[in-house]
């Protein structure tokens, strides 16, 4: 498979998990059509981690950004399901199954240097009762819902309260 390939396929499963996405932000599906058109790097993956009762959140301590949830960049070749789940490993020692639905997409720009990009947003439930590794001075840790964190992406502390929510509605339903 020739590297033009490769990057095509990466495309076209970033696009596919895009419009699976539970929640869409920032006008993300509109942003990558046109994105599309032109070599679009980096690319982002993180995972919300939430307990089976969608009561605590698990983060990891970015030493810039604050508390947010595990993830990074997509490495080239890499989908984005693949990268969220190498990255929740690689922050917080965890291996967890990814639900099937993408928790949300947006857009934003990670670090100062870096134009807006796509950042696909997996979900998992763990019991927060594993334990958890990780990264060295990036220690992981669970949050209430209820409760702020510190982080330079505000939005996300509503942004994953929704998704928390979905998923506590959804096993409500499932139950009756």
């Amino acid at each position: 498979m020739s590297q033009g390939d490769v990057v095509q396929l990466v495309m076209d499963e970033t696009a596919a998990d895009a419009r699976l996405a539970a929640l869409e932000f920032d006008d993300a599906s509109a942003w990558l059509e046109e994105a599309r058109q032109r070599p679009m790097e980096p690319l982002a993956a993180e995972v919300w981690v939430t307990d089976p009762a969608s009561e605590h959140v698990l983060l990891v301590k970015h030493r810039v950004r604050g508390w947010v949830p595990p993830g990074g960049k997509v490495e080239p070749g890499e989908a984005p399901r693949v990268a969220a789940a190498r990255e929740l490993l690689e922050e917080t020692g965890l291996r967890a199954a990814l639900l099937e639905e993408p928790a949300a997409v947006a857009v934003r720009s990670y670090r100062a240097d870096w134009s807006p990009t796509l950042g696909l947003s997996y979900a998992a439930v763990v019991d927060p009762a594993t334990p958890l590794g990780g990264e060295q001075g990036q220690p992981a840790a669970w949050f209430r819902l209820d409760e702020d964190w510190q982080s330079v992406f505000p939005d996300d502390r509503h942004r994953i309260r929704a998704h928390a929510r979905r998923l506590a509605a959804a096993q409500d339903a499932e139950a009756h």
